[in-house]
């Protein structure tokens, strides 16, 4: 029996939508608080906090994966250079998951601070 790996060869993001965090989540804890219920959760990697939007599995998504390429509709993100596993705001709670060892994330989080305009600020993280 053969064994194949074949990572990722490629991934597209078609939308790039930052946020200030502590504005993000006050988005997120009223957002959770409208639709009423569950806590929701966010990846973290590398000091970065995102959230991905996958397009919907069809025939064309599935073809451009089998050529190793990832196609996401859009990545929200935000600057937060400290992990927490949770942060309470808003009298909501949000779950962080550190996905750091994954190398895709890893490598997104990199790109997403090089176009940040807010990694070098001196605001509240």
């Amino acid at each position: 029996m053969e064994i194949s790996v074949e990572p990722w060869k490629k991934l597209v993001i078609h939308e790039i939508i930052e946020y200030n965090f502590i504005d993000w989540v006050k988005q997120i804890a009223f957002s959770t608080r409208s639709s009423g219920g569950g806590i929701p959760t966010m990846q973290w990697a590398n000091g970065v906090v995102f959230s991905p939007s996958n397009f919907p599995t069809t025939n064309a998504t599935i073809d451009e994966q089998l050529k190793g390429i990832l196609h996401w509709s859009s990545v929200s993100f935000a600057i937060k250079e400290e992990f927490e596993h949770q942060i309470v705001s808003e009298n909501a709670t949000i779950n962080l998951v550190n996905v750091s060892v994954n190398e895709i994330f890893k490598e997104l989080a990199q790109n997403l601070k090089t176009r940040s305009k807010y990694a070098n600020n001196n605001s509240k993280k």
